[in-house]
């Protein structure tokens, strides 16, 4: 029988609605084999998750690392999927918690602009209701979707909310200084959505082939901002360069309306990553 693997899932310790063991549970409840755990920049959720870990599922520990790409003006942002890596690697961890402290002051100066324009939100409230996790964009949807100002998260990040108005820039790692940062780390690197042009602007191909030489494992295709056609696109250049293809939800609870296993990585695929890990090991509960 062939597993069902995720490899892209987010809970509170984050930007999800689920907590870490709510995670594993609706994991395991939605017929997943193998969950990984990759909230925003942070391994808060790791422990919580492994000591609710449900019988016959496996946990990947990771992060999805925020990043950006400095070979245009202005920089393009891009997310990084870090697998197995040690938590405990002092310059990753040092850059992990420079970014989630930098993404509090961004969190923090956005409301103070909502708030100048009379939008009665409040922080004190918002770092309550995001439970210790890394404060980020949606959690301040979420607070204008309890303050009635919209009806939905897409609402508030539409460009008159937070996808312009009150957008504003946050400090991300360099992609090359990332890649080499969870490979120093011993864990695996893998590209995001990297076509998803629904999000905005998307790199070069030529960038994933430098990345490729620096260390990249993998990209991520089948996803559900990737168009059929853009997650063909991503096959057929990881397989010209080498890498594994995963394929995943990239779950956030009721943040977003896609659920768990929606996309799954191939076992093959899934091998492939666990083998390059130097850093920690997926975890099987019996």
């Amino acid at each position: 029988m062939t597993p069902a693997i995720d490899l892209h899932t987010h809970s509170t310790a984050s930007d999800g609605t689920l907590t870490p063991a709510e995670l594993v549970r609706a994991a395991a409840d939605a017929g997943l084999d193998v969950v990984a755990i990759t909230d925003h920049d942070t391994t808060a959720g790791w422990d919580t998750a492994l000591a609710a870990l449900p019988p016959g599922l496996t946990l990947v520990r990771g992060a999805e690392l925020s990043c950006r790409w400095h070979g245009v003006d202005p920089a393009v942002p891009l997310h990084l999927l870090a697998y197995l890596f040690d938590p405990g690697h002092p310059e990753l961890a040092d850059e992990l918690a420079r970014v989630r402290a930098a993404r509090q002051v961004r969190g923090e100066r956005i409301v103070r602009l909502l708030q100048a324009d009379g939008i009665d939100i409040s922080w004190t409230e918002i770092i309550t209701a995001a439970g210790g996790g890394t404060v980020g964009r949606p959690h301040i949807a979420a607070a204008l979707v309890r303050a009635n100002l919209v009806a939905s998260t897409t609402e508030a990040f539409e460009p008159d909310w937070l996808g312009e108005r009150y957008r504003l820039p946050k400090e991300d790692i360099d992609v090359f200084r990332a890649v080499a940062l969870v490979r120093a780390a011993g864990g695996v690197p893998v590209f995001a959505h990297p076509r998803a042009t629904r999000r905005g602007r998307i790199v070069p191909d030529e960038l994933i082939v430098e990345l490729a030489g620096a260390g990249l494992a993998g990209l991520e295709a089948d996803h559900e901002d990737h168009t059929p056609t853009e997650a063909a696109h991503v096959r057929a250049l990881a397989a010209e360069l080498g890498l594994l293809v995963t394929g995943s939800s990239d779950f956030h609870g009721t943040h977003k309306t896609v659920r768990l296993g929606a996309h799954t990585t191939a076992g093959e695929a899934y091998e492939r990553l666990v083998a390059q890990a130097r850093g920690v090991t997926p975890v099987a509960s019996g």
